[in-house]
Order: structure tokens, then sequence, then C-alpha cells
């Protein structure tokens, strides 16, 4: 999407007319903005042409809100896989919402979307400061979670049976399409309801959002099983550790892991195509050189090798191979026909890296999400996510936030430094 097509303008509900009862802030001006492409030969076109640049508008509380809080109710739900810093997010909306604004009322939808249309009798908790106040300390979502379309029918309906005026929605690319449509929804009845999504995705693939909780610590946690697989390798006769981290269609977690440890000699993602016979010859020559080797595969990476699946998950995503326990297959294979002696640790933590608490910045940073948030979601904002772009909060509407996957661009100076970093073939 080029810089002419991007659009950043939030929905509202109405006008906010209504004093803020937080005292002792600063408040962030209700048109405050901040340039999407900071470049100066990209605002210096737009100039030239007479237009103005596209602009993002900035995250904070606001000297005027649309809700009345001393009757508002507000709902949370998380949906998807695990993420770190899921419970620091919910305890985050959750005191801010009671201690900032007063408002005594707020749900906690559980399993997902699934929660919202009474699924298996699940009943909502009311969250209060007091049953959140140790959350964050704890891996995993205090809600539960759960993939699978729900019907945004049903879901209004329950939102409008409990009188919720805010809907504070916790996922990826496809909670936030979700979100979408029970915005459309709401829009479709005449109902005042307020949808703020906080873009959860331990890959950080949404659009227009520099970075996603949980990403952090994710890559803090693979750093360290990469440490461990490099500790195997040297440690044997052609020793080969074979990592295999999270990313669907995205290898920031793997290229990440791979610059900050500087152990890792081949790094494999979606973005990047790689042939077996490139790979494997790469691989036979850093043995004959170095004696040893450490491969990061992200999980989305060489799906093209591997006869497709045809399975969805709940989602209605393509349910991809396990590029891991094909490599270590098929690396295995190769050498074993040329009479190469080889010892090959296979490593897969995904389950463990998702389902950790958050760290120090990550968790201090979904403080300041969720509190945003609430924030955006008082002064009558609507149909967005609150982001962080530029060293600056921001806000995002859900249509831009989904409009595409954001990716490593493999002519991109990330990549290059990701390349230059391993020493691997720039083709594979």
């Amino acid at each position: 999407m080029t810089n002419t097509e991007v659009q950043f303008d939030v929905s509202r509900i109405g006008p906010a007319l209504i004093p803020s009862p937080m005292r002792g802030v600063c408040f962030t001006a209700d048109d405050a903005k901040i340039l999407y492409d900071t470049s100066l030969s990209s605002v210096q076109k737009f100039l030239e042409e007479g237009k103005v640049p596209p602009q993002m508008e900035i995250a904070g509380p606001r000297e005027k809100i649309y809700f009345d809080p001393s009757g508002l109710r507000c709902g949370i739900v998380t949906c998807g896989g695990l993420c770190p810093g899921l419970n620091d997010v919910i305890r985050s909306i959750v005191l801010s919402l009671y201690y900032h604004y007063g408002v005594k009322t707020v749900y906690g939808f559980r399993y997902g979307y699934e929660g919202l249309v009474g699924l298996q009798g699940q009943a909502p908790i009311e969250l209060t400061p007091e049953n959140v106040s140790g959350i964050h300390e704890k891996g995993g979502s205090f809600l539960g979670s759960s993939r699978g379309q729900q019907d945004s029918a049903e879901i209004v309906k329950t939102l409008e049976r409990l009188k919720i005026g805010i809907l504070f929605t916790l996922g990826g690319d496809g909670t936030l399409r979700a979100a979408h449509a029970i915005h459309q929804e709401i829009q479709k009845r005449g109902l005042e309801i307020g949808v703020i999504g906080i873009p959860k995705t331990i890959d950080n693939d949404i659009s227009y959002v520099q970075m996603t909780f949980g990403f952090e610590t994710a890559v803090t946690e693979a750093k360290a099983v990469v440490f461990a697989a490099h500790n195997e390798a040297v440690s044997a006769k052609n020793g080969i550790g074979l990592v295999k981290l999270m990313g669907r269609d995205s290898g920031f977690i793997a290229a990440y892991a791979t610059l900050a440890g500087g152990e890792v000699n081949f790094c494999l993602v979606p973005e990047v195509p790689f042939t077996l016979d490139g790979l494997s010859l790469a691989l036979q020559k850093r043995l004959q050189t170095k004696g040893h080797a450490v491969i990061v595969v992200a999980e989305g990476a060489g799906q093209d090798l591997m006869q497709a699946s045809g399975e969805t998950d709940a989602s209605g995503n393509v349910r991809y191979n396990d590029i891991g326990i094909f490599l270590r297959d098929r690396i295995k294979d190769h050498f074993k026909k040329i009479g190469m002696e080889i010892n090959l640790k296979y490593i897969d933590p995904s389950y463990t890296i998702r389902s950790v608490s958050a760290n120090a910045h990550d968790a201090a940073f979904c403080l300041l999400l969720g509190k945003n948030a609430v924030h955006a979601g008082m002064a009558g904002r609507t149909d967005m996510v609150v982001a962080y772009w530029n060293q600056q909060a921001t806000h995002v509407p859900i249509s831009m936030a989904v409009s595409q996957r954001k990716k490593i661009d493999p002519q991109g100076w990330f990549w290059n430094s990701v390349i230059a970093t391993t020493g691997q073939p720039a083709r594979m």
C-alpha cells in the first residue's frame, strides 16, 4: 500500500462533551497527530504536491470524554493463541477503568468470542482490581482463549443485553477482523457501543504497528533456546542445532533471535525462499570448515517444499506442515547419503515461549497499551486499535491494521543485517 493510499481517520461514536474525571495528568489534544512516514523525501513530495502527508492520531487521555463513567459497563475478551503479556493488558484495562474513570462494572468473557455467544454455558466474570491484582505475574490468559468465528449478531445481542458500552478485544488478525464485523453490526443496529482492539500477535505481523506486546519476551526466550542449541552443536563432532520458532507468515522472531546472540549460521524465514539442495550444500560446507552449525527456522518457512496439508484450523487459517521435523529428517538423509556423520539436535520451544509471563519491558508496554485503550474508548473512539509507531502511542483503524500482513523485506536493511550476521548465502 503506497503512502497516498493510507488513511488513518479513526471512527467516533459521537462528540466528547463530558469533562474527564482524571486529574493531575497532561491531556492529549483531541486533534494531536504524528507523521506516518518521517522520511524527509516523502514529506517533501506531499508538500510539493500541495497535499498533507498521512498522519496518525496520537493516543492518550482526553480532556473531554464521550461516556458517562457512572453508569458505564465494559467488557474484555482474549482470542487466538497465547502470548506473553495478555494478563498484563487485562489488568491494566481494569485498573485504568476503575481508578482513572470510576467505572465499576467490567466483564471478562471466557474463552474468546465463544464467551460472548454463551457457548458451553460460560458466564462472564466480573473483573475488579482485587481479582486481577496478581494475574500479571502469570503467563497465559486469565480469561482463557479460543479460535474460531462466531456470529457477530449474537455477540452484539449479548453486549446489548449486558448494557456494555465498550468492548476491548485482545487478539491478532482474525480477532480484529471479527471486531470490525462486530462494529459494523453495532452500526447497523444504531447502538452506541465502542470496539477497541489491542493487537496481540507474538509474530509481530500487524500492519502499521511498530511492535506488538509479547514479541520482545518471545525473542528473549528464543535467544536462550538458540544459545542452548549452539552449546549442543559445538559440543559434538559435526554438531547441528536446529531450532523451530514461531512465525507463520512473518519471520521476525527468528530474525531477531538470530541477531540477538550471533550464534546462528542459517536463518530461514517465510519471506525468503530456499531449496533443500541449497541449504544442504551450504550446511555441508559449513560443517567441513567450522565443524558445527546452528539453524533457526520460522514455522512458516519452506512450506513450498512440502505437500500442502489441505487442512484449516478453527479460525480458517491454512494448517501448515511442520517444517522443523521435515528439515530434521531431510538433513539427516542428505548426510547419510554422502556418508558424513552428523549429530543433530532438534528443539521446538514454541508452546513454552508463548505461555511465559512478560518480561519487564513488555510488562511496562502492556500497561501503557491497556491504559491507552481505555482512554480511546472513553473518548468515544471505536473500530480501532491502540498501537505504537515512531516511538509514539497511536490510534489505527482496524481496517488499516488488517489490510495486509507485515513482513520482512528481503531487500531491506533489516534482512541484510541478518545475512551479514549469519554469513549464510543470500540465496540457497
